[in-house]
């Protein structure tokens, strides 16, 4: 059983944390962290600049479905990222911690 990561861009550090506490305490995810980053997209037919906050959920194997509508659920974008990055190279303490967090 692989824990995974699913990564979410928030307009701003509040609203990235509402949401990560909800779901750590719901035990949804066991760790989010949250970090200031510049992003360059296209929008509506422009290309826009802005900084947000990156969020990195981790979970197991078995809340992966559930952290991601959870996080389409309360996102405050239009259009959330919701991107999985599973962790197959994760073995040992840390992929017990993270699947016993979750349970």
């Amino acid at each position: 059983m692989v824990p995974v990561v699913i990564v979410s861009t928030f307009p701003d550090k509040r609203s990235a944390e509402v949401v990560a506490r909800t779901l750590v305490k719901d035990r949804v995810a066991a760790c989010v962290n949250i970090t200031a980053v510049s992003s360059i997209y296209s929008w509506k037919g422009k290309v826009e600049d802005s900084e947000e906050c990156l969020a990195i959920f981790k979970t197991g194997p078995r809340n992966r479905d559930l952290l991601k509508r959870r996080i389409l659920e309360t996102h405050p974008y239009d259009v959330p990222e919701v991107a999985e990055i599973a962790m197959a190279s994760v073995n040992g303490p840390y992929m017990d911690w993270i699947t016993e967090s979750t349970c």
